[in-house]
Formats: structure tokens, sequence, C-alpha cells
């Protein structure tokens, strides 16, 4: 016997379904939704479906674009010959956001993860060396940005393999110490990736 009527109980499922969302958060959003007017409900609804089908992928780097090619891609601003390559959209984002990069991306779709079955197959690493090789401009250097996990770093490995014969630059984006943050709580791969990527001060 389910806790609450079928059509609430599968509501409550189906929110819990997203990404860190418990069965309570589940529960609270659902009773919101029954909340609503009935017309702002179907706006909601409408906008998720219509951003489900507006949103693409873009055809040169993966990132999300309305059209065939997103706006990263066709700013002939961009640096051309620099790649940096991220695990997902919302680092690609995030890195938009620091205002510092002014190359061109590749998204990945995920990381390395042999124990959960994803290889090199289940990414689009093929993408990446297929930019490189036939890219309209030259690639000068290719940094690698996945996460500072595990993955991350099978991945990064994976790629500076690849491209270990080739005259392109591979670097890999440092992390280290947050500013604010106290050494005696960093963990050992913090502190290793700190050691890492120091820079000279003279």
């Amino acid at each position: 016997m389910t806790e609450y009527l079928l059509p609430l109980e599968q509501m409550i499922e189906q929110l819990g379904s997203l990404p860190g969302v418990g069965r309570k958060t589940a529960a609270k959003y659902a009773f919101h939704l029954l909340e609503l007017p009935q017309e702002e409900l179907e706006q909601f609804c409408t906008t998720l479906l219509d951003g489900k089908r507006r949103i693409k992928t873009c055809r040169i780097c993966n990132n999300l674009c309305e059209g065939e090619v997103c706006s990263i891609c066709a700013d002939p601003k961009r640096v051309n010959g620099q790649i940096c390559v991220v695990e997902d959209v919302k680092t690609l984002m995030a890195m938009e956001r620091a205002g510092s990069f002014r190359g061109e991306y590749h998204v990945l779709g995920g990381a390395l993860s042999p124990i959960d079955g994803i290889g090199p197959d289940q990414i689009d690493v093929a993408g990446l060396m297929d930019r490189i090789k036939t890219g309209p401009q030259p690639v000068l250097e290719v940094i690698v940005a996945t996460n500072p996990t595990v993955e991350g770093e099978t991945t990064a490995l994976y790629i500076t393999r690849l491209l270990k014969d080739s005259e392109i630059r591979v670097t890999r984006l440092a992390c280290g110490i947050p500013v604010g943050a106290d050494l005696e709580y960093a963990d050992e791969v913090t502190l290793m990736r700190a050691l890492e990527g120091r820079q000279s001060l003279k």
C-alpha cells in the first residue's frame, strides 16, 4: 500500500529521480505543483518540454545550443588552436563565467571509469581527436580540464597518451588549495595537485 494516492505517489517518484532530490523534497515539490493554478502548471510543463525540444548539442564541441553550432564555436573572436577539454557542459559554463579562457572547448560527456563500464567509446574522445586531425585551424594546445577525481585523472592520462607523439602541447588544469582554506584540512590529492601546479615567485 502506498503512503499517498497513486497519482501523487507517481509524481513523487518522478521528481525523486532528479539528482539530489530525496523523497521528502520530492513530496514537497509534488504538493507545491498540486497547489499551482492549472494554467501555471501547464505553462511550467510546456516550458520544460519546449526547452527539451529546442536545446540541441553543438556538432563541433558538444556544448548546448539551439542550432547546429553553439555561440562559442561560432564566435570569430575566440582563440583558435587552443582546446579546453571538459567532462560536461556545467564545467564549460563555469569556465565561461570565470571569463579568463578565450579558446575553444570540447565536451567529452563524461569520464573514463572502467569499473562502471565507461570506456573511450562511451565518451567523445574520438570527436576530440577528429577535431585535432581535421579541424580548419591547427591545434597548438589541449588543456585537459577534467575533474580532480580518479575518473578525471584516468581520462586526462588517456588523452595525454593519445597525443604523446604529436607536437601539440598538452596541459592539465591546475588544482590546489582554495583561497582562504587552511592547509591542515586539505586532503592528500589536493595537496599533491597543489604541489604539482606550484609556480615560481621569482
